[in-house]
């Protein structure tokens, strides 16, 4: 019997991992926006997140939680890490016990510093939960091209179950148990775009954004080590290939804040403008308030933390990076 899919959330990657997930089970695609999910099922597009771009004739939508949960036999939450406690409490009043719950957000609760997962479970207790991560760019999946990703999941007999459900031929998913490394990885390096995004608006080399994503992968593998991740997973596609993708592509929305605060717009200005969620601009902050707690060095995001929030110039940070004393290539700087 194929598994019944729930899939929370209507932007662009909750909707392509719903077309993902509608090739190999039922789907359903919780949207809030009601005209989202009349025209998802009426002309099968999502204009507002995927323009240009037809989905599944299969793939159902609704504006009704209770509905997309009800009988889902595995719950996808892709909601921005801002809403997704309230997404899981209101979840909570309809899902049926001991359903797996999985995370597509890459972000840190503000306030708590919580990683997803420990949402999960804080508001859905007793159900296992992890999280799908990795270098996962929506409009290049949604046109067919190759992509990997991760399953974050300590329960070993689950992971490969929810594999089939989400894999294709293009698609390849990998299983990985270390939760935590997979969740930090995703969360972390969204700062680290942000900062080679500002590299891009300014003009700088190419020379000088490699050593940028390099010494960032750095700092993100630190604190997730400190946190309780295993270095590997900091090598693998949650860490290094989903840093190399948010850094270096157009299609990222952190790197393209990055990229328009290095031509010198404020944040207001470019948040404003933006119908989607850059979780780097509030991860900031709680990467630094993180890095504090595990006394770990991180000047990379240190001068991000400063741009978007104390108001300094993306020329300053970049200034602030080239003064520090470099050391072994292994030490904090």
């Amino acid at each position: 019997m194929k598994l019944r899919v729930a899939i929370l959330g209507g932007g662009s990657w909750g909707t392509t991992v719903a077309c993902l997930a509608s090739r190999n089970a039922p789907t359903v695609l919780w949207a809030r926006r009601s005209d989202t999910v009349e025209e998802i099922n009426r002309q099968h597009t999502n204009e507002t997140y995927l323009p240009g771009f037809t989905l599944p004739k299969k793939l159902r939508a609704t504006d009704s939680i209770e509905e997309a949960v009800r009988d889902a036999d595995v719950v996808v939450v892709g909601v921005p890490s801002h809403g997704f406690r309230a997404c899981c409490e209101q979840l909570a009043e309809h899902i049926r016990p001991w359903v797996p719950v999985i995370s597509l957000s890459k972000g840190l609760e503000q306030g708590t510093l919580k990683r997803m997962t420990e949402v999960i479970e804080e508001t859905l207790p007793g159900r296992p939960n992890g999280v799908l991560t990795g270098p996962n760019l929506a409009k290049e999946i949604m046109n067919g091209f190759a992509a990997a990703s991760v399953i974050g999941m300590s329960e070993a007999s689950i992971a490969p179950a929810l594999q089939k459900v989400f894999r294709s031929g293009s698609f390849r998913v990998y299983t990985n148990d270390d939760v935590i490394g997979c969740e930090l990885g995703g969360a972390l390096k969204n700062v680290i775009a942000i900062a080679a995004g500002m590299g891009a608006g300014m003009g700088v080399g190419q020379n000088t954004l490699a050593a940028v994503i390099t010494r960032g992968l750095a700092e993100l593998t630190r604190l997730g080590i400190a946190m309780g991740g295993r270095p590997e997973t900091f090598a693998g596609l949650a860490g290094m290939g989903d840093l190399l993708a948010t850094c270096t592509s157009p299609q990222s929305r952190n790197r393209h804040v990055g990229e328009e605060l290095g031509k010198g717009r404020t944040i207001e200005e470019i948040t404003a403008e933006m119908n989607e969620v850059a979780e780097g601009v509030k991860s900031s902050n709680s990467v630094m308030e993180l890095a504090k707690r595990h006394n770990v060095d991180m000047p990379i995001a240190y001068e991000v933390y400063r741009v978007v929030h104390q108001g300094s110039r993306s020329l300053d940070a970049y200034r602030g990076l080239t003064r520090r004393r470099p050391g072994s290539e292994h030490e904090p700087g």
